[in-house]
């Protein structure tokens, strides 16, 4: 067995036991590994010390499990591992800055702890050929865009450190309340393509270490309206990486961040291929009905 197949039969065990004490000893014996070589071997892969990973699963799941207001906060405290009701509320206060109290009756879009799927990180998938990872389906393929398309939508700077490490960084999602603007703003936008694909790109600012978020829809123009900015996806070859999940949340949570970690850490690597320096997220509509994406390369020349 792999060194990798070993940490994710622990994940695999985390995930399924969050109600319950976990201890290092018992998950190193799963892993079949010391206590000290395990956990070295775990914060190596996962980019987390192990109890950290756990704490943060924990408040990844609690933000799923608040959302049933028929259940106690302190039943959901206790399922979830924690001692009481003031600990639960302190860990959670810590990670995302708000209560579960707070969040139960405002609920956000908030980044949490992604579940790793450490398979994604040591299988080359050939070209249009599926591989079915954890809870994603993933394919990748190439295409061509023969004349340039235009995209109008908003545009925010954001840290690079948003971005780093496994996942995204703990807290209120600011790329969710972007989507969320333009789309209350979207019916005012009279050069937009009705049934347009819509796009959310990141790329270079020149601002050291931030980088630029665009969302917004297919235009029919090349003229911005006042307020909005313009993205043009440039003719070329791209490499294209589509996927999906079981709902929305996992799609552009999870899902997408682990696409994301493949293609660009082990698929072009593994082709010797270099892109441009943005990344196309394309969906048919961001919405919580959508269940599938694509992600979208150009091809250097």
């Amino acid at each position: 067995m792999h060194a990798w197949e070993q940490i994710q039969l622990t994940l695999d065990y985390i995930e399924e036991h969050l109600d319950e004490k976990l201890e290092i000893e018992n998950l190193a014996k799963i892993a079949a590994l010391s206590p000290f070589y395990y956990q070295r071997l775990f914060s190596r892969l996962v980019k987390k010390p192990v109890v950290e990973y756990i704490k943060l699963r924990r408040m990844a799941k609690a933000t799923e499990v608040l959302l049933q207001k028929d259940r106690r906060i302190l039943d959901i405290a206790l399922e979830l591992g924690f001692s009481s009701h003031e600990h639960f509320t302190r860990t959670f206060k810590d990670t995302f800055d708000m209560t579960p109290e707070e969040y139960r009756n405002s609920p956000k879009s908030l980044n949490r702890m992604t579940k790793p799927q450490l398979l994604l990180k040591y299988t080359l998938v050939d070209e249009d050929t599926p591989l079915i990872a954890d809870d994603i389906i993933l394919e990748i393929t190439r295409r061509q865009i023969a004349e340039p398309e235009f995209y109008i939508g908003l545009e925010k700077k954001m840290p690079v450190q948003f971005v780093e490490g496994l996942g995204i960084e703990s807290g209120v999602d600011p790329l969710d309340t972007l989507w969320n603007t333009f789309h209350e703003q979207k019916s005012t936008i009279s050069v937009l393509t009705v049934g347009g694909d819509e796009l959310g790109v990141s790329y270079p600012c020149s601002e050291e270490g931030y980088f630029n978020y665009f969302a917004g829809a297919k235009a029919e123009c090349t003229l911005a309206p006042d307020g909005y900015k313009i993205w043009e996806l440039p003719q070329g070859d791209y490499i294209v990486c589509y996927f999906e999940a079981e709902n929305f949340e996992a799609l552009v949570m999870d899902a997408l961040y682990k696409a994301q970690q493949y293609i660009y850490n082990i698929w072009l690597s593994n082709h010797q291929l270099c892109t441009e320096a943005f990344c196309v997220e394309r969906y048919a509509s961001h919405n919580p009905e959508t269940t599938s994406m694509e992600i979208w390369l150009k091809l250097l020349k």
